[in-house]
């Protein structure tokens, strides 16, 4: 028996292989589906299950594709309604797979098709479970997401988690091994631990959802605490998971296409794409294309792409790193943005070399802020709540990233202010999004709170935030 952990680090997502006796189950594969299959021809295996644990919100899967790419059915647990042919498995219900087997654990309360996989080694012991977004490692998958489809609150949705774990999963051996669908930085819980990989037994005692003696009114009010609202994105991912989508190639062929800088200037102004630009930070600062919107490969960049665009299906035009073009396109396609019309051949030093407007973002380093500090100018924090709240300059305001929109209106019209994150990613992100606003009269402190603190300039963790007007 093999199991191999996919780990994709930029959407904190795993994705399964599961090889017996010349036999793969693919559990929550990714877009892209080569892997899975070279993997399997490598080992001379077959892919004979690709096993959803629920309909994803926070990325599209690739089980539609792997399905008509080796025959293999897509299986679902109960309750769920696909528009494509799969096996609606019943709850108990096992799957051989060489020597070991599957069986199907319905577990809803994160979705109410939310499924967990048992797997039975040769000898029938339980060896793990493939937890998908019911059980994390320090958390449990939030349950805010499906209300409307389920017609249930957030309330009703964690006490069915509650009953789910507590039947299905708490009873079982402490050495059984915990595979979780996502991992820390993913926006489907609020406290996952960085490993990727634990037991059963561990979590009970370390996962605060896993506690013996909680009520169940004690776990509603706690896993409904804090939840932040859900990027846009999620249910468009719902539904592509749930419907079907397009091939990757064809998204591949089509956002591959070169253009010269008349080209793509024409393509922008008839399309009314996107401009995205992903290349770094600094070098976005020193040059880039008027009203373009930065968000950088070197981040949390699908997740961001999602949470800030929102609509997958709004065209997009590239400006990449040369060789990075198509990474980038299926990258998108992870999170369903499938709309990338092409790229900028050549980028900006062929627009620049066109003779066509280049803008740029002034950034100044932590200590030149410091003594800009001393002025009582305007400073605009565009992390994350609890981050604000851990450790912030005073009088700072906080306008968090992911709802930046909502704050437009109180960064000063004519003054210059300051924006800054944690480590310069986000801020240069917020930065490019104000002046495709309009609003030019910024500054971007390079390196964040990070640098910000090694300058000795003071914080507090005073807990209010202030706006500034």
């Amino acid at each position: 028996m093999k199991i191999e952990q996919i780990y994709t680090g930029c959407l904190a997502q795993g994705a399964y292989y599961v090889e017996s006796d010349g036999e793969v189950a693919i559990i929550d594969p990714l877009r892209e589906v080569e892997p899975y299959i070279k993997r399997a021809k490598e080992a001379n295996a077959k892919i004979k299950y690709i096993l959803e644990t629920h309909f994803h919100a926070d990325f599209v899967s690739g089980h539609v594709t792997l399905s008509k790419e080796t025959g293999a059915p897509i299986v679902y647990g109960p309750l769920a309604n696909p528009a494509f042919e799969a096996i609606i498995a019943e709850d108990g219900q096992e799957f051989k797979l060489g020597k070991v087997t599957l069986k199907v654990l319905h577990t809803p309360g994160h979705t109410m098709e939310s499924t967990t996989y048992l797997l039975k080694d040769e000898t029938r012991k339980d060896h793990a479970i493939f937890s998908g977004d019911t059980l994390f490692l320090g958390d449990v998958g939030r349950p805010d997401l499906a209300q409307k489809a389920a017609d249930m609150t957030k309330e009703e949705l964690a006490g069915t988690l509650y009953d789910s774990l507590r039947s299905k999963i708490m009873p079982l051996s402490d050495d059984v091994i915990v595979y979780p669908a996502h991992g820390a930085g993913s926006a489907c819980g609020k406290n996952m631990m960085k490993e990727t990989v634990d037991t059963l037994g561990n979590q009970k005692k370390m996962n605060y959802a896993l506690r013996a003696n909680m009520t169940r009114e004690e776990f509603i009010e706690e896993v409904t605490d804090g939840l932040l609202p859900p990027p846009q994105y999620f249910p468009l991912n719902v539904k592509m998971n749930k419907e079907g989508y397009e091939d990757i190639d064809a998204v591949l062929e089509r956002g591959t296409q070169a253009l010269s800088p008349e080209a793509f200037e024409a393509a922008a102004n008839d399309t009314g794409a996107v401009l995205l630009d992903v290349r770094h930070q600094a070098d976005f600062a020193k040059g880039h294309i008027p009203r373009s919107i930065f968000i950088g490969l070197g981040g949390s960049f699908a997740p961001w792409v999602g949470a800030l665009i929102a609509d997958v299906k709004q065209p997009i035009l590239l400006i990449a790193p040369e060789g990075k073009e198509e990474e980038t396109i299926t990258r998108l396609s992870r999170v369903g943005f499938d709309g990338t019309l092409g790229y900028l051949k050549g980028g900006v030093e062929a627009w620049k070399n066109a003779g066509k407007e280049l803008d740029v973002v002034e950034s100044i380093d932590a200590s030149t802020f410091k003594e800009r500090l001393e002025q009582k100018i305007p400073v605009f924090d565009v992390r994350k709540e609890p981050e604000f709240l851990a450790e912030h300059i005073e009088n700072a305001a906080l306008t968090p990233l992911d709802f930046l929109n909502d704050h437009l209106a109180e960064f000063p019209s004519e003054e210059t202010f300051y924006v800054h994150c944690a480590g310069g990613y986000r801020s240069m992100i917020a930065a490019s999004i104000l002046k495709s606003r309009g609003i030019h009269n910024m500054v971007d402190v390079a390196g964040g709170f990070k640098a910000i603190k090694e300058a000795g300039i003071p914080v507090t963790d005073y807990v209010c935030p202030t706006t500034l007007k």
